[in-house]
């Protein structure tokens, strides 16, 4: 590991408090956050992102937060390209960067070194999933990528067809290379994994919900709309946003669009607990929603020192 630059992450499924534990680490091991969340990169898009607060924001500095308007598009291979690029810098100040969220692809992309240079849009590939989709239709195409590709699948719309064959090229492409180079990993890494009991993990899903509803993410999704952000945009069509707008359209009513993101949320993090399986290096930690997140970031600082030693 020697000569290798440096990288904490926390990872886990959506709810589990690591936002939380990634700012008390921080400030513990003067460290900066690189936010692993494929969704945080969208300007005024906080509510159903789950996005820290301004105070939050502060405490520690943060990268990858609020760089991007709401309609561009954000892909792995700029998040892996962006965020090797601060490791780099942050090591070079002294400091520690802690990679904070729960985009799986997107961090074992980074700590695995997927190289997707070589992908590129190749017409066999495209006409091999062209064909599925006319015979099987769309929805058909989306469920292939959701079994290879479930984040992504999450943010595109099921009748995309051209941007779920083009994630489907680079989930094949990350599969390739994650076998080529296995346990060859490019960093000086370690990984800590927040999990819970399922029940428990759905239980705070649903309230996390009830507590955006709230805290306005309806009207923070009417403004977004009215400010010129699409429908069919990338971030809008994420967990939260997509729902709502749809109930805005007249796809169905207020309660039936919270029930929906409630129900999406937990496939989601089901969906993420399944990719997780795959990176054998996290170390985890059972979280208790009735201890405080600073036991855990105690206990993290214990196996960061025996790492050490």
């Amino acid at each position: 590991m020697a000569g290798k630059e440096k990288v904490i992450v926390i990872l886990g499924p959506t709810a589990t408090g690591k936002s939380e534990c990634g700012i008390l680490l921080a400030k513990e091991i003067n460290g900066e956050i690189i936010s692993g969340d494929s969704m945080l990169v969208y300007k005024n898009m906080n509510i159903a992102t789950a996005k820290p607060s301004e105070k939050e924001l502060a405490m520690v500095p943060h990268h990858l937060v609020n760089i991007l308007e709401p309609n561009a598009e954000f892909n792995v291979v700029d998040f892996k390209t962006r965020a090797a690029g601060l490791i780099t810098e942050i090591n070079s100040r002294g400091k520690v960067p802690i990679i904070v969220g729960g985009t799986g692809l997107y961090i074992q992309a980074l700590l695995e070194d997927y190289d997707f240079a070589q992908t590129g849009e190749t017409k066999a590939f495209r006409d091999k999933w062209e064909a599925f989709a006319v015979k099987e239709g769309n929805a058909a195409l989306h469920a292939e990528l959701v079994k290879v590709a479930p984040e992504e699948a999450a943010r595109l719309a099921i009748n995309d067809r051209r941007r779920i064959i083009r994630a489907l090229e680079v989930a094949q492409e990350g599969e390739r290379v994650s076998q080529k180079k296995a346990g060859k990993m490019p960093f000086n890494s370690v990984v800590f994994g927040l999990t819970m009991p399922r029940e428990k993990l759905y239980e705070r899903i649903n309230k996390r919900v009830d507590q955006m509803v709230e805290a306005g993410v309806f009207q923070e999704t009417r403004e977004l709309l009215e400010d010129g952000v699409l429908p069919t945009s990338q971030s809008m069509r994420s967990i939260g946003y997509r729902q709502i707008a749809e109930y805005f359209h007249g796809s169905y009513d207020k309660e039936t669009a919270i029930a929906k993101i409630k129900q999406a949320t937990r496939n989601f993090a089901k969906r993420q607990i399944t990719w997780y399986k795959r990176m054998s290096y996290i170390n985890w930690l059972e979280i208790d929603e009735n201890v405080p997140r600073k036991f855990y970031v105690k206990e993290m600082l214990e196996t960061l020192h025996k790492i050490k030693e």
